[in-house]
């Protein structure tokens, strides 16, 4: 009997050695990609003295330095690279071990952060989210969003979704759709200043640019029978928001070139007419972005998943 309660006693023991060590990889990796004692702890749900005693800990038990301190600055040691790159790898493994363990037994649990572009996100992501957590109910969200570049990894963000792929090797962009852009101007002013029929006369118009387009004044176009040519349109207001230019142009401030799924309710109901309807402007497509790693959470994977499903409808 005693040494079956010490063999129960040794295995607590052992769990909790176990559940240490996790804490201390989740820490150290957390601070290393938030660069912030501070901003570990927000990510991580705990306090800033719990992810001191953390990393304390490690260092401690291994009898090395992971971090350089100084008060501007979070630097890590070389042993604290290799320690954060060993950590990064191990804790996939855990995770990829927990889900081929449990498989379709367990759903994803805990936080997850997702990052879109503003508008996109108030318009077509938001709607979608009480669907999503129906179908993973100890999931959470926290939905950033932002027309800014972020630092996916500093930032704690789990997906990000974005206009465009990525140039970065650490990152996997997953193509999800392909908003096509419509050119349209509202009834009164078309009633004020004519309906442009070709290319060349919308280049004559009043023109309403969108500044979060690279392409500026230059708003490229095809033509029924497949010919490239671009409208080198007069503008006298830009601005950083689709959604902005979209109200400038409901009230009469000219024609735009606008995401189909920002104007779909105004083109129903009158409120925008399109122009040269039979031409192709431009089309993005949408990027759901998430780190490069061997194995890929199972909260990401779902959400991902999900993603696909809806923007395919």
């Amino acid at each position: 009997m005693l040494n079956d309660y010490q063999r129960s006693v040794d295995n607590a023991i052992d769990g909790e050695k176990i559940m240490d060590t996790l804490d201390g990889l989740k820490t150290v990796v957390a601070v290393v990609e938030t660069s912030s004692f501070t901003a570990a702890s927000e990510r991580l749900g705990i306090s800033k003295a719990l992810v001191s005693k953390y990393v304390g800990e490690v260092e401690n038990k291994l009898d090395i330095r992971l971090f350089n301190r100084t008060t501007r600055k979070l630097a890590l040691t070389d042993a604290g690279r290799r320690y954060y790159q060993q950590s990064v790898t191990l804790l996939e493994q855990y995770t990829a071990l927990v889900d081929n363990v449990t498989g379709e037994q367990t759903k994803p649990r805990g936080l997850l952060r997702v990052s879109a572009p503003v508008t996109f996100g108030e318009m077509q992501l938001s709607p979608l989210l009480p669907k999503f957590l129906a179908l993973y109910p100890d999931l959470k969200i926290e939905l950033v969003l932002t027309n800014s570049a972020i630092d996916m990894l500093e930032e704690g963000i789990d997906v990000r979704l974005r206009i465009g792929g990525v140039d970065d090797s650490t990152m996997i962009a997953r193509h999800l759709k392909t908003f096509p852009l419509i050119l349209c101007a509202s009834p009164s002013y078309i009633q004020r200043h004519g309906l442009a029929k070709t290319p060349q006369q919308v280049a004559e118009h009043s023109c309403i640019i969108d500044s979060n387009f690279r392409i500026g004044k230059q708003w490229p176009i095809i033509s029924p029978q497949g010919e490239a040519d671009t409208i080198d349109v007069q503008s006298v207001v830009a601005a950083n928001s689709p959604q902005a230019v979209r109200e400038i142009a409901i009230a009469g401030g000219g024609i735009a070139m606008i995401p189909a799924f920002i104007i779909e309710d105004a083109l129903r109901d009158g409120r925008l007419i399109a122009i040269l309807p039979e031409y192709t402007t431009l089309e993005f497509g949408l990027f759901a972005i998430y780190p490069h790693r061997k194995y890929v959470a199972k909260k990401v994977r779902c959400f991902i998943d999900f993603a696909l499903e809806q923007f395919s409808k």
